[in-house]
């Protein structure tokens, strides 16, 4: 039996329903393999007193210690985030925190492997727990952990020496592996590690029937992610802007709510363009499945589930060429890669309206991407990680 730790600082709370939400789902996948038991170590970051009362920080201050979270034993350890520091004393403090919490946890499971399911801080804390225990470590990349942390001076060091320092390393797609070989990690040690979709919940179905759900009528462009400067929405904003009878739907939430309102009104489309706040995750598939397109302009990306969740609701793409976009559009009905700029966006989208790929042939762009597929392969690598640290 596989014995796995699984710590990540992004995951899922009864607060915070959507934060984390792909790396929960490919955990509950891990976990229910016939040769796997599992935990979970979700370290919560809080500032000190008295900030960390104040805010969302005072739900987070609430979270029980340990939970069967879904039916998997979490433990979510608060650790001090010290404000105006970059970071860089992310790595110790957690250390300082989770050492004494494992070492309660392995005396009644001793794990065989620590899965840190995100870079920073949890990967390159792992290392040294890993190191303190005995077990060796793998550390998956996704997005922002590499493309901030690993390029900000007061942690790229730590991100790096973490990277060559792990006994496996997972990254969301390929062009994901080429940056973390950028920052100097061992390409032999790099593995790339798709995400999976649920392809029960998200399918193509009464598409005109979806659209009266939402009240909408004519042309849908669907675009999800918080909002935030590098999910680019301002961009998809004005590009819909210049596409006379579409309408534009922005699922998610974040401090660029204000100023991403103010230009809707500014722009005379807001009885066109919506932002719906946060939408859970299981209420997605109605949206994808009324798009007609799905949008999304980002600066930086993994490789976004949105993505794949759209395909396999029949609605193609049309997006930057950001991480791994080329990856997933890799055939014309499943959209576009285009600039960075409303007027490509615009373009793109038109083309797609215009002239609409088949809905079932867009679904089969997304056949790759399975849950089952992501448990079979992340098992696999925790299980040649554990035989070779034995052997050594």
């Amino acid at each position: 039996m596989l014995r796995v730790l699984t710590l990540s600082s992004l995951y899922p709370d009864a607060s915070r329903p959507n934060f984390g939400v792909f790396v929960e789902r490919q955990t509950l996948g891990l976990a229910t393999h016939w040769d796997v038991e599992l935990q979970v170590v979700a370290p919560v970051g809080l500032p000190p007193w008295p900030f960390h009362a104040a805010g969302h920080y005072r739900a987070l201050g609430k979270l029980p210690p340990h939970e069967a979270w879904k039916g998997v034993p979490t433990w979510r350890p608060p650790f001090t985030v010290l404000p105006g520091t970059a970071g860089r004393f992310h790595v110790p403090l957690l250390v300082r925190r989770l050492t004494p919490l494992l070492n309660r946890i392995r005396a009644d499971f001793p794990f065989d492997v620590i899965d840190a399911s995100f870079f920073f801080p949890d990967g390159v804390a792992a290392i040294a727990l890993g190191r303190r225990f005995g077990v060796p470590v793998s550390i998956k990349a996704r997005g922002a952990d590499i493309h901030l942390w690993g390029n900000a001076p007061a942690t790229r060091h730590q991100v790096a020496a973490g990277g060559r320092a792990a006994d496996g390393l997972l990254c969301v797609s390929q062009a994901m592996k080429a940056d973390m070989i950028a920052l100097g990690m061992p390409p032999e040690r790099i593995r790339v590690h798709h995400t999976g979709v649920d392809l029960t919940r998200f399918a193509p179905g009464d598409q005109a029937a979806a659209k009266a759900g939402l009240g909408i009528q004519g042309p849908l462009v669907a675009s999800i992610g918080a909002l935030i400067p590098r999910k680019g929405h301002d961009i998809v904003i004005d590009a819909v802007a210049r596409l006379p009878g579409v309408s534009l739907r922005i699922a998610g939430e974040g401090p660029e709510r204000q100023r991403l309102a103010a230009q809707i009104v500014s722009l005379g489309v807001a009885d066109r363009v919506k932002l719906l706040g946060s939408v859970a995750h299981d209420e997605l598939p109605p949206l994808l499945a009324a798009a007609d397109v799905m949008a999304l302009a980002s600066a930086s990306e993994g490789l976004a589930n949105a993505w794949v969740e759209a395909l396999a609701s029949g609605a193609p793409l049309v997006t930057s060429d950001a991480g791994g976009a080329r990856e997933v559009v890799t055939a014309p009905q499943a959209g576009r890669v285009v600039a960075r700029d409303p007027a490509a966006f615009a373009a793109a989208i038109a083309e797609l309206l215009a002239a609409p790929p088949p809905r079932a042939a867009v679904r089969r762009m997304a056949a790759g991407f399975t849950w089952e597929a992501n448990t079979a392969a992340l098992y696999d690598h925790l299980r040649g990680l554990v035989a070779a640290h034995a052997s050594a």
